[in-house]
């Protein structure tokens, strides 16, 4: 397992930048995304048996976007306006178009998200998701799904890490439970999802 401490060494697809908004500005928009965002705790069915996710979660997209995982439809929400002027910059940025935000809202260290690829039809073969982390630092985990090689690297508030290329063919990538982390984590995954009603 490698531990990665610096925008380097990452895997093929996914890089990193540690400041991309301030430390200040990343802090004041975790706690206003904490109380306006309509968060939900949705369920998801395994082996039969179902469970509530351990995170809270929504999708905010544009009209007529759809976006579902594991065989779930997700209610989609309207984009608050305190979003709007980071989703334009990072559009600007990388030259593409996002229509899409799944928000996950970590509140604790128990709270996590399993090993996966951001993988479904919708996104493309080749899907770009701007990742951007609020609150706490918590530990992400990349794996390559031949050689099963694990890359470690810790996201901090206002850090934002970048998926593209074969990253989700290629790679599976989790948030583990982290025990003494007791303050709370928001991550906003800015994507462009191709569908319409």
């Amino acid at each position: 397992m490698r531990a990665v401490d610096n925008a380097r060494n990452l895997p093929s697809g996914f890089s990193y930048q540690p400041s991309a908004i301030s430390f200040e500005k990343s802090l004041a928009l975790y706690d206003a995304l904490c109380s306006t965002i309509p968060w939900q705790q949705n369920t998801i069915t395994l082996f039969g048996k179902t469970h509530k996710i351990p995170r809270l979660e929504r999708f905010i997209a544009d009209p007529g976007m759809r976006y579902s995982y594991s065989g779930k439809l997700l209610d989609s929400a309207p984009w608050p306006g305190i979003l709007q002027g980071i989703r334009k910059t990072l559009e600007r940025r990388f030259d593409v178009s996002f229509n899409a935000l799944l928000a996950n809202y970590y509140r604790d260290g128990q709270d996590s998200m399993g090993w996966h690829s951001d993988d479904e039809p919708e996104l493309g073969a080749t899907p770009v998701i701007a990742s951007l982390s609020l609150g706490a630092t918590r530990k992400f985990k990349i794996r390559h799904k031949n050689t099963h090689e694990v890359t470690d690297i810790f996201l901090e508030t206002g850090s934002l890490l970048m998926m593209q290329g074969n990253s989700q063919r290629d790679y599976q990538h989790a948030l583990p439970k982290q025990a003494k982390v007791t303050q709370g984590r928001i991550n906003l995954t800015f994507r462009s999802v191709g569908n319409a009603e």
